[in-house]
Formats: structure tokens, sequence, C-alpha cells
């Protein structure tokens, strides 16, 4: 009907963009601490990270596998899932943070060690998987990162 041209012209010329949005999860449990904190999280402790990334899209795919998929699920959950595994079980320390002995000690005791060139807070998480994914070509939207159940942070673009 001439109804429904013409909304689709107005949201044509108003340009509205409709979009197709993908999520998938994971988790790591890992410890970390904050150096240079007043409080609690100055000291080593753990956490179940749960990383939750979302995916944008226009247009499903044409092709035969993927026809009527944004993207194929199981490759931004292997993604996903491999990210996190990176961080499994370690000890996750901003670089200088530590005194170059104590991680001699603590490789010494085969302990499983990260170290990453930002303090290892839910926010720095979030960018830092937000690019990490970006940077293997996904069309990133949004990561958020649970510290806790209840405490999260997100980068969005």
């Amino acid at each position: 009907s001439m109804y429904f041209v013409a909304l689709l012209l107005q949201s044509f010329f108003v340009g509205v963009i409709y979009m197709y949005y993908l999520k998938s999860e994971a988790s790591f449990d890992a410890a970390h601490f904050l150096k240079d904190y007043e409080g609690k999280c100055r000291n080593v402790h753990g956490h179940r990270w749960r990383v939750v990334v979302e995916i944008k899209g226009e247009t499903l795919s044409e092709e035969t596998q993927t026809r009527g998929m944004l993207i194929d699920f199981s490759d931004l959950k292997k993604a996903v899932k491999d990210a996190c595994d990176f961080f499994d079980h370690s000890l996750i320390y901003e670089s200088g943070s530590l005194k170059e002995t104590t991680i001699k000690v603590l490789e010494e005791e085969n302990f499983r060690l990260n170290e990453v060139p930002f303090r290892p807070t839910a926010e720095n998480f979030s960018r830092f998987f937000f690019t990490g994914l970006k940077d293997k070509g996904f069309d990133v939207h949004r990561v958020d990162v649970y510290e806790t159940p209840n405490n999260c942070a997100s980068f969005e673009e």
C-alpha cells in the first residue's frame, strides 16, 4: 500500500538502520590484585570473570552453509572461549606491579602467570576483549565483563 511505501521512504531518509545482534558468553576463573589501591582488592583474590560479547550486522549471509545467519555462532563462541581460556586459572598482573624476584619465585613454583599492560579491572578487560575480537574480524558492538554476578563493566562502539 501507499502507506507502507511512505513509511519505507521515511525510514530511508531519516537514516534508520536496522541491525541484527548476536551474543555469546564464556567465563574464566582467575586471580588478580590492584596495585596502589587502598582496600581489599590490593590483595590477591579471585573471580569467576564472565565475558558477554555482542556483535552486530545489517545483513544476513546468503552463503549456503550460513544462509540466514549473521555469522556462524560456533565461530563467535570459539573466539570468546579461546580468549577466556587464555586467562583461565592464572594470576593476572599488571606490568611493573610485581618485583622480578616475586615473578621468578612464582614461575619456579609453576604458577600460571599472565602479565597485562593495563590495570586488571573489569573496565580494562571489557576494552581488551572488545579490541581483541575486533582485530580478529568480528563486528563487535559491545563487551560486558562481570567481575561478580552483580557487577559488570562494558565497552561498546
